[in-house]
C-alpha cells in the first residue's frame, strides 16, 4: 500500500509526508491526528487513506521510509576517511541542512519514533530498531584524530565543547526550516557562515 503512496507525483507525496512527519513529531503517535495531516497536506482524509491504509501502517511505513532516506541521503554520504573533527562536522551538518530543506521534520520524527511508549506501535518499532545501529556517536565520531588539538587541552572535553558549539548553530538553522519557507534559504550563504564559525573554533582548539 505504501508503495502506491510513494508513486504519487512528488509535490502531493511530499506534502502528505511532511504534514505527517510534523504532526507525529510534535504530538507523538497516540495524540497525532490524521485529520490534521490531511488538512495540512491539502487533501481529503478518505483520499489519504486510499494511499496509506490506516494510521498505524502509515506511521510504521513512514518510519521505514525515513530510515531509507536517512541512510541514502545522510549516513552513506558521510566520508568516514576524513578524520578531522571540523571537516567531519561540516559534512554532517551541511548534509542535515540539505535533507531538511526537503523534509523539515524528518529528524524529529525519527527521534519521537525511537522513544515512543505508545502501546499501539512500540513492539513493531522495537523489532525495526534491532536492525538500526543505535550508537551513532561511535559510528561517526569515535575515530576522530585528536593530534591537532593543543597539547594543554583535554581532547575529549574539547571534542564535546566543539559538538555543543556546532550543535547549537545547527539547531538554530534547522529550527528555521520548521517555521519558514525553505525556498527563502540561501544554502551558499549558510555554508559560508558555517565555515566562518568552524575557522574560529579551529583557532581556539588547534595548535
Amino acid at each position: 500500500m505504501f508503495s502506491k503512496f510513494l508513486s504519487l507525483e512528488p509535490e502531493r507525496r511530499n506534502a502528505i509526508l511532511n504534514a505527517a512527519l510534523k504532526e507525529f513529531a510534535r504530538k507523538g503517535y497516540d495524540e497525532a491526528s490524521t485529520n490534521v495531516i490531511a488538512k495540512e497536506a491539502g487533501i481529503s482524509k478518505p483520499l489519504m487513506f486510499h494511499y496509506v491504509n490506516n494510521k498505524k501502517d502509515f506511521f510504521l511505513s513512514l518510519y521505514d521510509y525515513c530510515l531509507e532516506v536517512l541512510e541514502r541521503e545522510y549516513f552513506s554520504q558521510i566520508n568516514l576517511d576524513e578524520k578531522d573533527i571540523f571537516q567531519r562536522l561540516r559534512q554532517t551538518c551541511l548534509l542535515k541542512i540539505q535533507l531538511m530543506q526537503k523534509h523539515p521534520w524528518i529528524f524529529d520524527f525519527t527521534r519521537v519514533a525511537v522513544y515512543t511508549d505508545s502501546e499501539v506501535v512500540k513492539d513493531e518499532l522495537a523489532k525495526r530498531r534491532k536492525m538500526v545501529e543505535t550508537n551513532l556517536y561511535e559510528r561517526f565520531y569515535g575515530d576522530i584524530d585528536t593530534s591537532c588539538f593543543r597539547s594543554e587541552l583535554d581532547a575529549e572535553k574539547s571534542k564535546q565543547l566543539i559538538f555543543w558549539a556546532v550543535g547549537g548553530y545547527e539547531n538554530q538553522i534547522l529550527e528555521q526550516f520548521k517555521s519558514a519557507d525553505v525556498l527563502e534559504f540561501d544554502f551558499e550563504k549558510i555554508r559560508n557562515e558555517f565555515d566562518g564559525y568552524l575557522n574560529e573554533l579551529r583557532k581556539a582548539f588547534y595548535k
